[in-house]
């Protein structure tokens, strides 16, 4: 029985090849990141009053020209089809039909034409940008194409992080070890999910840009990531603010002048993020640093944050803290792996049910009651 999200991590832990298991699971170097974001919110206790009448609540959140039944986005993913065949799919309508919005990647397995209904809701685009200016250009172009209204800059990835889970299951770079192998041998429910469909899948948005040898399986991660753009800085940031005409968010932000200097260059909102512990070990979490990004760009300021939410609890302390809303990824792909649209579905109908009832036991009607007096930092 699936009673938190939790329990699709162990299951996902069950059904998936080591390999692609521990893709999704790891973080970078030693994980101390990757624990620390979820111990963030363990820092911060509730403080409920009490004989508030909050028997008619309200979870929607409005985000510029986007309207979200609840305070959550399925964060951008790379690579979704090694966990399975159409996952990206999978994703998009589930957040449809939960009335949220999806993010689909630069490197996720479906390509932005086919995802041009966005699964039917709220269809956001996440660029990384590459060396090339004219691959960003056309990324740029095709996504207003399929729809997209929000674009949003990751701005954390131009250095790879050291990701040492993964490297434990390849004898070379991309070339999984016979160990690997054999473990993929041992959970046949996957091959039949993800490789029998149409085999190892590639990364549909950078189909057009990739050399042939790299169209299909992860060879076509090595090829990218060479051709990420490692001097991006806030004049590339400035050029794309000016060729795109939506909305704009920049992803990554972990430093309060930055956050004030990506305001200050127009950017319509910033989502704080260590990239999920897969980039800078040692990185502060972002819950940590939402306060203080918060006094500094002011309240009307759209701030968003991702980084080991597992629970109701976790979004409601983030909102309390001065976020509008926040990211979740890892849990959507474990639940996506596990039982597909419906296990997606399943996953974002706890998080909203455990959102709705942390509401009411605060004594709170709608998201814009919360705030830090309902939040006592723990004793140490």
């Amino acid at each position: 029985m699936i009673v938190n999200l939790e329990d699709y991590r162990r299951r996902a832990r069950r059904v998936l090849p080591a390999f692609a298991f521990d893709y999704v699971d790891g973080g970078a170097d030693d994980e101390q990141t990757l624990a620390d974001n979820r111990a963030a919110f363990a820092r911060w206790q509730f403080v409920a009053p009490v004989l508030k009448d909050a028997s008619v609540r309200s979870l929607a959140v409005r985000l510029g020209d986007t309207v979200l039944a609840a305070p959550l986005l399925i964060a951008p993913t790379g690579y979704n089809g090694m966990l399975r065949h159409g996952a990206d799919r999978m994703l998009a309508r589930a957040a449809a039909r939960a009335g949220i919005a999806w993010i689909q990647s630069t490197v996720s397995t479906a390509s932005l034409e086919d995802m041009a209904d966005g699964g039917g809701g709220a269809h956001w685009f996440q660029l990384y940008v590459l060396k090339d200016r004219r691959v960003t250009v056309d990324l740029l172009r095709r996504a207003r194409a399929a729809g997209c209204t929000n674009l949003v800059v990751s701005v954390d990835a131009v250095h790879f992080g050291n990701r040492e889970r993964d490297k434990r299951y390849y004898r070379k770079p991309m070339k999984l070890s016979l160990a690997s192998y054999l473990n993929v041998a041992r959970h046949p429910g996957w091959v039949l999910r993800t490789l029998a469909p149409g085999g190892m899948p590639g990364f549909g948005n950078l189909r057009p840009y990739l050399p042939p040898q790299y169209q299909r399986g992860v060879g076509g991660a090595t090829y990218f990531a060479q051709q990420m753009d490692d001097a991006l800085n806030w004049q590339t940031l400035a050029w794309i603010r000016s060729l795109w005409r939506g909305q704009l968010y920049v992803k990554g932000i972990m430093a309060v002048e930055d956050a004030q200097a990506a305001m200050a260059l127009g950017a319509d909102g910033l989502m704080l993020s260590n990239h999920g512990g897969r980039q800078l070990d040692g990185s502060a979490s972002p819950l940590a640093l939402l306060p203080a990004v918060r006094q500094a760009c002011g309240p009307q300021a759209r701030i968003l944050i991702d980084g080991g939410i597992r629970r109701g609890t976790d979004i409601i302390k983030a909102l309390a803290l001065g976020a509008n809303a926040v990211l979740v990824g890892r849990p959507m792909l474990y639940a996506a792996a596990v039982d597909g649209e419906a296990g997606v579905a399943r996953a974002i109908s706890v998080l909203t049910q455990e959102i709705d009832r942390t509401l009411a036991q605060l004594g709170c009607r709608s998201l814009a009651e919360l705030g830090p007096h309902l939040l006592r930092r723990r004793d140490t």
